[in-house]
């Protein structure tokens, strides 16, 4: 889950994201301040937008809002409150960890492409990555799924010509770190960094 604030940009409007939907088959209905996003075909709900969003609490923030139980909680109340029989719950764990590569392979079906085992401390996962100085051995940071890039990108489970991917491993660049260096590449850390830790405090 994912939650977007942006009073200046798009009005006193809390946007909530629980997953990805294809436009052809999302639909919407709305009660009161709650608009509800759902996939027409399964009745599933993939997120809310909740109007006035002010009038029900203080919100933080320009773009993503920190998830915390307290915002989760408000969120909650504000569904029950504009009839919404449904409780939304997040993943409070952090999405941007140290991971360690365990194992990189070439991918089958692409020549620029690596296909990498990456211990993240809770879980190994597997990463499909582009990046030209990836190796088996580094310590590197993950975006997890669900992680938001601070260009706005949302990390989501993918399948890259045919090989699924469970994460995304970053660049200097890509996590919009001082004095990134420009070439592609992905940041390697030291071994100071503990695998699993959270690369943000």
């Amino acid at each position: 889950m994912n939650v977007f604030y942006n009073r200046e940009g798009i009005g006193d409007t809390l946007l909530i994201t629980l997953k990805a939907v294809d436009p052809q088959v999302r639909a919407f209905e709305k009660k009161g301040d709650v608009v509800r996003i759902f996939n027409e075909q399964t009745g599933e709900t993939v997120g809310y937008n909740i109007f006035h969003a002010s009038t029900y609490g203080t919100f933080e923030g320009n773009g993503v809002v920190e998830r915390t139980e307290q915002l989760i909680a408000t969120i909650n109340d504000i569904l029950q409150k504009n009839g919404v029989d449904e409780q939304v719950a997040a993943d409070l764990s952090p999405k941007f960890v140290v991971g360690y590569v365990k194992q990189k392979e070439k991918h089958p079906n692409a020549d620029k492409l690596s296909v990498c085992q990456v211990d993240v401390g809770t879980e190994t996962l597997q990463i499909v990555c582009g990046a030209p100085n990836v190796d088996a051995g580094q310590k590197v940071v993950v975006a997890k799924v669900g992680a938001v890039m601070p260009s706005g990108l949302v990390i989501q489970e993918a399948e890259l010509r045919g090989v699924k991917s469970y994460g995304m491993i970053c660049s200097a660049r890509e996590l919009n770190l001082p004095n990134a260096p420009q070439e592609k590449g992905i940041l390697v850390l030291n071994d100071e960094y503990e695998v699993g830790q959270p690369f943000f405090s």
